[in-house]
């Protein structure tokens, strides 16, 4: 396999989810639900590139929503007969449960709509929870379901009756980062929810910082808040104001997972994103599976040939590599 440098391959994914996008995205007015309003990085990286690409082509959304503030009939006001658009990612099947219900909601309620769920990997534990979601989608009758690995491909093809298409992380669209001088050897961004992987509780050894990034600094997110309130009294409108909150919040959790990413020399992660925003980087980086094959699956598909990737079975032996491959870090004073 040769090997590509970050710039090589981030552009030449991107241009893939390009031409996947344009060649499914109907005409006319659009919405894009399902925003993530918590703490997972990865989820905003991924709404923010679907916006870069929405920006790119001049098709920014005349509905935005997250879950919790969907509404059918504002949502038909703004879009007329247009599409609605469903934030990727990987919560297709029964692992999110909020998710899934909300996919199903959208697929009942707006028949004879098209309907786009953005990039997705697919994990379905329960073969009764895949039958109720391919009868939703057959009923339906205009759904396109784009999906990020073989394996979801795969599963998409033999269980759903509707338009199903390999296609790159949105996250891609986001292009090459700078990232910040580094003030560890390794940093791991580790999976603290289920979806970690099973028996992997080692011990760090030394040299290497652990963390995950589902916190966030309660102080920082009040005063965000507070500038997003103020902001409302200079714009009136209630879907720009929707639509420059879910701005701000996704840039500033996209800029805290650049910023946590950027402390080792190298990482290891057993997170999608941390991956993703890793080569974005150009961070060298051990990369572990999650708990039902995720990381693998897409590594496997798009981002094998990074020159920068190392792979691992486990957490012991991807510190091992780690510190085994990292540079002795320089520590000006």
């Amino acid at each position: 396999m040769t090997q590509k440098t970050a710039d090589q391959l981030v552009g030449e994914l991107a241009q893939r989810f390009v031409r996947v996008l344009d060649a499914v995205l109907p005409a006319g007015p659009l919405a894009l639900v399902d925003f993530p309003d918590h703490s997972n990085v990865g989820d905003s990286a991924i709404w923010l590139g679907e916006m870069a690409y929405l920006r790119k082509r001049s098709r920014l959304p005349s509905y935005y929503s997250a879950i919790a503030d969907f509404e059918d009939g504002a949502c038909r006001a703004a879009i007329g007969g247009g599409a609605i658009l469903i934030h990727g990612g990987g919560n297709m099947g029964t692992l999110w449960p909020k998710h899934e219900a909300f996919r199903l909601h959208l697929l009942r309620t707006h028949r004879g709509r098209p309907i786009i769920q953005m990039p997705q990997s697919i994990h379905y534990a329960d073969p009764a929870a895949a039958a109720e979601m391919a009868e939703a989608i057959r009923e339906h009758g205009q759904f396109t379901l784009l999906v990020r690995d073989a394996r979801s491909l795969a599963f998409a093809e033999q269980h759903f009756d509707c338009a199903i298409h390999l296609c790159p992380d949105a996250a891609l669209m986001l292009g090459r980062q700078q990232r910040s001088a580094a003030t560890v050897p390794v940093f791991a961004l580790l999976r603290t929810d289920h979806e970690r992987a099973a028996g992997e509780a080692n011990a760090l050894p030394a040299g290497v910082v652990a963390d995950d990034w589902l916190e966030e600094d309660a102080g920082q997110k009040r005063r965000l808040r507070l500038s997003l309130k103020l902001g409302r009294l200079f714009n009136r409108d209630p879907m720009a104001q929707r639509a420059a909150r879910q701005q701000r919040l996704a840039e500033w959790r996209f800029q805290r997972g650049l910023v946590m990413l950027s402390a080792g020399e190298l990482v290891v992660t057993d997170r999608l994103h941390a991956h993703i925003l890793s080569l974005l980087l150009d961070i060298p980086h051990v990369l572990l599976d999650n708990s039902y094959g995720k990381v693998a699956g897409f590594a496997d598909q798009w981002t094998g040939d990074y020159a920068g990737l190392m792979r691992a079975t486990h957490r012991a032996e991807a510190f091992e590599t780690a510190l085994a491959c990292r540079a002795p870090l320089i520590v000006d004073g």
